[in-house]
């Protein structure tokens, strides 16, 4: 009987298994030394030591996982239990030792794409049994305090396996309690409120962080847009002339108060005057038993001023008739002085004028031919007169005064 039909021997022969690179090339580097020569078995050694340390360090390059940007490793050690989280760059994940995951490091946005649509299978119902779509979109984040159990419950796709399916939930029960038209205008903004509050507290039971929901555009069918659109112009103009109406209420009423307003500034600005007026007279009245007297005292004053500038002015004009009858009375006797001084002149001229010629006829007398002499003399100094004696052929003049008159004289001028 062969070892290899021993039972036993079959029992006790290990399960072959797949050599690793490890393995082989510890496998080559035995071969090599049990060829080599026995002088270099040593320098072997230290070869197949560090062949082997640098097959485990690729084996080691290889057990990584790179982190890419905007994600998180959670790294689980299956021997001790501890989690790690990573951010972005490069880890080790040893197989059999670490257990890892990619989780979201940031928010992200979520876009309802099967709740858009009026007619996809997933379309809302409103209260009158209508088709509808319904744009919706998400702000969602991971809490930073459960990414352990985050990375062993949340399943791989999150959005489309657990936020979708309790948004659908939450937004059919709602929506079916509304018509269109509140979840137009309405009631839009309560239902957004109440759906974002009960889908926050689903989420946060798993660990996802609802930051933030807002509606989009409702999709309608087309014959119930048409209807709708139709509707709501016959509502916007309604509205439209109830806004109008309204308006020129408040215009009417804004002009009425406009001019109460200006009628009672008018009366208070007419009460001011006439109180402002009163005011003045009963100042005038007062000022005035202060005037009169004041102004009483001056026409007293001017009074006498006047009948002292009277009293000045009559003395001055005595003084001046005084001292033009003092200038009158000295001019007189001035004028008699020299009357008389004049009249003594020509007394006292006339006598020597008298004496003079009493003189000068005795002179004449005694000597005629003078009077001829003075004649000529007063005529012109230009005149040569010749007298001669009386008697005498040729003479100019001649006889005495009382004589006959005698023949004409001759007479001859010069240049």
């Amino acid at each position: 009987m062969t070892a290899s039909n021993d039972p036993l021997n079959n029992t006790a022969a290990p399960i072959p298994t797949a050599p690793t690179v490890g393995q082989r090339l510890l496998d080559a580097a035995e071969g090599l030394a049990r060829h080599t020569l026995p002088p270099l078995r040593r320098a072997l050694l230290p070869l197949a030591a560090a062949a082997a340390l640098a097959g485990g360090a690729w084996w080691l390059s290889q057990q990584t996982q790179t982190i890419p940007r905007g994600q998180q490793l959670v790294r689980t050690n299956t021997w001790t239990g501890g989690v790690g989280v990573l951010d972005e760059g490069r880890a080790w994940v040893l197989p059999g030792v670490h257990e890892a995951r990619l989780l979201p490091a940031r928010d992200w946005v979520l876009q309802a794409q099967g709740l858009k649509r009026a007619d996809s299978a997933q379309a809302l119902q409103t209260v009158e049994g209508l088709s509808v779509g319904l744009e919706v979109s998400l702000r969602l984040g991971l809490d930073p305090k459960q990414l352990p159990m985050l990375a062993r419950k949340l399943p791989e796709r999150i959005d489309a396996e657990l936020v979708e399916p309790a948004l659908a939930s939450i937004l059919y029960k709602h929506v079916a309690q509304h018509t269109v038209r509140e979840l137009f205008s309405s009631q839009r903004a309560e239902i957004q409120r109440r759906v974002e509050a009960e889908l926050r507290t689903q989420l946060a039971a798993d660990g996802i962080v609802l930051k933030g929901l807002n509606f989009g555009a409702v999709d309608l069918p087309a014959d119930y847009r048409k209807g709708m659109d139709a509707l709501l112009a016959e509502g916007l103009a309604a509205d439209k002339m109830r806004f109008t109406l309204e308006l020129r209420a408040k215009q009417s009423q804004e002009a009425e108060i406009n001019a109460n307003t200006e009628r009672r500034n008018r009366e208070i600005a007419a009460e001011a005057a006439a109180r402002e007026q009163l005011i003045q007279a009963k100042g005038q009245e007062e000022a005035m038993k202060h005037v009169l007297p004041f102004k009483q005292r001056q026409i007293e004053q001017r009074q006498l001023e006047a009948e002292a500038e009277r009293q000045s002015r009559v003395k001055l004009a005595e003084g001046a008739a005084q001292a033009r009858q003092i200038e009158a009375e000295g001019e007189a006797k001035a004028r008699q002085k020299l009357a008389d001084a004049e009249a003594y002149r020509i007394a006292e001229i006339g006598k020597v004028n008298a004496v003079q010629m009493e003189r000068e006829g005795r002179l004449i007398t005694k000597h005629p031919l003078l009077v001829q002499k003075t004649l000529a003399d007063k005529l012109s100094d230009k005149v040569r007169v010749i007298v001669a004696p009386p008697g005498i052929a040729g003479s100019l003049m001649g006889g005495p005064l009382d004589a006959a008159p005698a023949p004409a004289t001759q007479t001859t001028s010069e240049e």
